[in-house]
């Protein structure tokens, strides 16, 4: 396939937190509000005046005064931010909009409100208690969080319309952005995808990182030209598979399980599109921050959500995107130390096997691809295993 137009240009704006598009925007006056997890709704730090930037930590590989603070026994991810936030790599923030979600994030966004780390004057770090249930009461109180932690400080410190109408107005560019991602990765249900797993995997990682109405016209031309692009004349991979798990924001992941000869269809991991891109429905007189908190809510399928019916749940929406995508089976990679996807990861394998008939491979990792030579014996036996159970499944047919 033809390079597309603006990949490389993709891939430089994920090589630094604090990108050239990040830099423009806050030489346009904006404030940038940084977050971690899927709970804080980036569509409320995209309000007018100000714009989200979901935080990674790339080409980290030694976070060793991070490790000072937060020992060696938690997650490489929340010491990995940790470092780049004591290199300087985040002084460009002007908020830090946190949530009680996993632990190790939870420490490291404590550092920064405890600490001077952040050289900004300006900055101040606000925490939102996220619920471990989806009910009403659970609405209430998520949609009361909301307000009292991220709507209310932006406007009382830096003069943010947070009006309704401010509201739909970033519900609907959000919503713009979900359209064409999702218009991007249905390319990768063909038989013959014109988009492999790791371009997409850059482009929805740019639409998180950078601000979303400099992003958009690039987005949009992308869109426009996988209408036309001609995939290779014959699949190039020998299976393809879905990929789920805790936080991945490293492309190179993606580029080494494709490089084995199995193509990433889709991306149900913690930074990923499903869930991540569906878009906000706001009833007829609906109250705009209640639409808001019961998209997050409802949509999530974070394994935080403790009750059965929802472990239960997770299992089957995971067998569905599988089916959904054609996978011929699934990836699941938690990052080392990882409180709840070490569990979920333990699950998906157990179960998505016996209960669905889905090939699984179970992967523990770290943040940064360090064992890429482990990982890629690992994924060739799995590629290998996933092609004998087709040959065998033909020859009893």
């Amino acid at each position: 396939m033809r390079d597309l137009k603006h990949l490389i240009f993709f891939e430089n704006l994920l090589q630094e937190a604090n990108n050239d598009l990040v830099k423009q925007a806050k030489n346009e006056g904006k404030r940038a509000l940084g977050y971690t997890c899927y709970f804080m709704p980036e569509v409320l730090l995209d309000l007018p005046g100000c714009f989200s930037v979901r935080l990674r930590a790339p080409r980290c590989t030694s976070p060793e005064i991070a490790t000072y603070y937060m020992s060696s026994r938690t997650c490489h991810y929340g010491r990995s931010l940790m470092e780049r936030a004591l290199e300087g790599g985040f002084n460009f923030l002007d908020a830090q909009m946190a949530t009680e979600t996993c632990t190790v994030t939870c420490r490291f966004q404590e550092h920064l409100k405890q600490m001077d780390i952040i050289q900004n004057p300006d900055f101040f770090c606000e925490f939102t208690d996220v619920p471990f249930k989806k009910n009403e009461n659970s609405m209430a109180h998520y949609r009361k969080q909301l307000r009292a932690h991220v709507l209310d400080p932006l406007r009382d410190k830096f003069g943010i319309d947070t009006s309704d109408e401010a509201i739909l107005a970033a519900i609907e560019e959000h919503n713009e952005v979900c359209r064409l991602i999702t218009e991007i990765g249905n390319y990768r249900k063909l038989d013959n995808p014109p988009i492999t797993g790791y371009e997409f995997h850059v482009i929805q990682l740019v639409s998180l990182t950078c601000p979303k109405y400099l992003i958009l016209p690039y987005l949009r031309e992308t869109a426009e030209e996988l209408k036309t692009r001609e995939p290779e004349s014959k699949f190039p991979y020998r299976i393809r598979v879905a990929l789920a798990g805790a936080e991945n924001d490293d492309p190179g992941f993606t580029q080494l399980i494709e490089s084995c000869g199995a193509m990433v269809v889709a991306d149900r991991y913690c930074y990923g599109s499903i869930p991540g891109r569906e878009e906000i429905r706001v009833a007829e007189g609906q109250d705009p921050l209640d639409a808001v908190a019961r998209h997050y809510l409802e949509t999530s399928v974070c394994p935080r959500f403790m009750p059965q019916e929802q472990m239960r749940s997770r299992k089957r929406f995971l067998a569905d995107v599988v089916r959904e995508y054609k996978a011929d089976g699934l990836i699941v990679a938690s990052n080392k130390f990882c409180e709840y996807w070490s569990y979920e990861r333990m699950m998906d394998a157990l179960i998505l096997p016996r209960d669905f008939g889905i090939p699984t491979c179970s992967i523990e990792k770290e943040y940064i691809n360090a064992a890429s030579g482990q990982l890629r014996t690992r994924f060739q036996a799995f590629i290998e295993s996933v092609e004998i159970k087709k040959i065998q499944e033909g020859a009893g047919k």
